[in-house]
C-alpha cells in the first residue's frame, strides 16, 4: 500500500515541473503578443504594463503598409513550401533505400548525413554566395530553394529512415505478391504507414526554412526577394527602433509554426518518439 502515495507525489511534481517549463516558454511569447498592441510610448513604460492600457492595431498596419512585411511573408512562404516539398520527395526515397535495400556502406552514409546536418551554416555562406553568383541565382527563389533543400535533406532522411525501419516488411511482401511495383509499394503502402514521420520531417523542414536568416541575408539582398527573418531584422533606421512594429511582425511570423504544430501535434509526437527508439 505504500508505493501508491509515493507515485502520486511524484506524479504531482512532474506536473508542477511541466507547468513551470510551460510558463517559462510561454511568458516571452505572451509579452511579444501583448506588446504588439501597445503604442510606442507604452512599450517603454516603467513599471511595464502586463496588457496595453490603450490597445491599438497601428503596429500591424505599420508592419504591412510601411515596411513591406507582406512581401517578406510571401517570399518566405514560397521558399519554405517549395523547399519542404522537394526535401520530402528526396528524403522519402533516400530514407526508404537506406532502411530496406541491401546497400553497401550504410553506416558511413548515415554518419556522413549526420555530419552534414551538423555542419555550421556560417562556413557555407561565402562558397554558396560565389556559387549562386556564377549561376546567376542571386536575388531569386530558386537559389534559396536549392540551398535549403541541400541543408535539410540529411536530417529528414534520418527521421524517415528510422520510421521506415519500424514498418513490418510483410506489408511490402504482400504488395509485391499482388503485383505492385516498388514505386507503387512505397506510395500506396509505406507512406500511409509512415505519415507521422513524414509530418514530423515536413514541420521541422518548414520551420528551418521559415526561420533561416544567414543564407537568406547572403543570397538575397534585393528588397523584393527578402524573406521574413531578414526583413524583420532590417526594420527601423539608424536612430529609431520601432519596437511595436517589430513585435507585431514577430507575432505574425510565429503564427504559421504555431498552427502547424497545433494541428499536427499528435503526428509530430508520434514521429519524434518513433525516431528516438527505432533504428
Amino acid at each position: 500500500m505504500t508505493p501508491l502515495p509515493r507515485l502520486r507525489v511524484r506524479f504531482t511534481w512532474v506536473h508542477l515541473a511541466a507547468l513551470v517549463i510551460a510558463a517559462f516558454v510561454a511568458a516571452p511569447l505572451y509579452w511579444m503578443a501583448a506588446s504588439s498592441f501597445k503604442p510606442q510610448t507604452e512599450i517603454g513604460a516603467n513599471p511595464p504594463t502586463v496588457w496595453p492600457d490603450q490597445a491599438t492595431w497601428s503596429n500591424y498596419r505599420d508592419a504591412f503598409a510601411e515596411n513591406n512585411f507582406g512581401t517578406y511573408l510571401l517570399n518566405s512562404a514560397i521558399v519554405s513550401i517549395v523547399a519542404t516539398i522537394v526535401v520530402l520527395g528526396l528524403s522519402t526515397f533516400a530514407g526508404y533505400a537506406l532502411a530496406r535495400l541491401p546497400l553497401r556502406g550504410k553506416a558511413p552514409i548515415m554518419i556522413s548525413l549526420l555530419m552534414i546536418s551538423l555542419f555550421p551554416t556560417i562556413a557555407l555562406a561565402a562558397p554558396l554566395f560565389l556559387l549562386m553568383r556564377d549561376l546567376g541565382w542571386l536575388n531569386s527563389y530558386q537559389g534559396l530553394i536549392l540551398v535549403y533543400t541541400a541543408l535539410n535533406v540529411p536530417f529528414a532522411v534520418w527521421i524517415l529512415r528510422n520510421f521506415f525501419l519500424g514498418i513490418p516488411k510483410e506489408m511490402e511482401e504482400v504488395a509485391w505478391v499482388d503485383g505492385a511495383s516498388p514505386l507503387r509499394t512505397v506510395l500506396s503502402v509505406i507512406l500511409p504507414q509512415a505519415a507521422p514521420g513524414v509530418f514530423t520531417a515536413a514541420i521541422f523542414t518548414f520551420t528551418a526554412c521559415w526561420t533561416e536568416f544567414l543564407i537568406a541575408l547572403t543570397l538575397n539582398a534585393a528588397d523584393s526577394y527578402r524573406t521574413m527573418p531578414v526583413g524583420l531584422a532590417l526594420f527601423g533606421s539608424q536612430f529609431t527602433v520601432p519596437y511595436g512594429t517589430i513585435f507585431a511582425a514577430a507575432t505574425v511570423s510565429v503564427l504559421p509554426i504555431a498552427l502547424l504544430v497545433l494541428i499536427f501535434r499528435r503526428a509530430v509526437v508520434s514521429g519524434l518518439t518513433a525516431g528516438a527508439v527505432k533504428g
